[in-house]
């Protein structure tokens, strides 16, 4: 097919790594225009994995495939050693409650404060904290994500930058294993887009999370990933590190990096 399909180099802690997230063949479509098509990936413990491509090229449907908001046509999709297709839905509860998506548009709930809108994951999978372990557990989260000050906020009352930390505080307040990020910077400036992609980082640290990120943006990519995935028309167009797609020679991807930013950032 002409496509340049190029594996990562595997360093000695990648090849130790558990799997966390490993998808084989994964196939998609709507309406019987193909999404996905025979897509597999393997996420690492303790990885950022960044996935480009082009508006339709499948990155946002991976995500709802790998939690089941989407069911494929084939293909399998394990995560922490359990098969997401085959899991009746209590079990496919207790999985997504080790899982943090990060949507797109932040999804806060606008009437509640910031602090409720921290307790509502709370009270439904952290069940046995006291008041003072919960009320503990929300401000240090805050503070993680620099929003120590917005305690008895309401969403309406922070910018849009604020609004995705905010976001990102209720996602890993209940310490999910798995990160998974939707467009994490799309409609940001410039300065927030990279405020945002550094608190992607410190995530990863601080709770030893593993993710993946999909995104278009070309400096996010640089700033956060370990690995790049580069999807074009539902497959896997090339595999490797940012340092190994930016001296590649294909046009394609010198599309996409020559450009800076690839966002549209508009908020601030």
């Amino acid at each position: 097919m002409g496509n340049e399909i190029k594996t990562a180099t595997a360093d000695s802690a990648t090849l130790s790594a558990k799997k966390v997230i490993e998808i084989q063949n994964l196939k998609i479509g709507f309406d019987d225009i193909p999404v996905l098509r025979g897509f597999s990936v393997q996420l690492f413990e303790k990885e950022n994995l960044v996935i480009l491509g082009k508006s339709g090229s499948g990155k946002s449907v991976l995500i709802k495939c790998i939690v089941r908001l989407l069911i494929p046509d084939s293909g399998t999709i394990n995560v922490l050693g359990e098969d997401v297709n085959k899991l009746n839905d209590w079990d496919l509860a207790e999985l997504r409650k080790k899982i943090g998506f990060l949507f797109q548009s932040g999804a806060l709930y606008d009437s509640m404060t910031i602090k409720e809108n921290l307790e509502f994951p709370l009270r439904r999978i952290k069940k046995n904290l006291s008041k003072k372990e919960m009320d503990e557990k929300i401000s240090e989260t805050l503070e993680n994500v620099g929003l120590s000050d917005t305690l008895h906020k309401m969403p309406s009352q922070l910018s849009g930058g604020m609004r995705k930390r905010a976001s990102l505080a209720r996602t890993i307040v209940v310490d999910p294993m798995i990160m998974l990020y939707d467009e994490p910077t799309t409609g940001l400036d410039p300065v927030t887009s990279d405020e945002i992609s550094a608190l992607i980082n410190e995530v990863q640290k601080k709770y030893n999370t593993s993710s993946i990120i999909i995104t278009h943006d070309i400096e996010c990519a640089r700033a956060t990933a370990d690995r790049i995935i580069m999807l074009k028309e539902g497959e896997v167009y090339m595999e490797g590190t940012i340092n190994e797609f930016e001296k590649s020679p294909d046009e394609l991807i010198q599309s996409f990096f020559k450009t800076k930013n690839l966002s549209t950032h508009v908020t601030t």
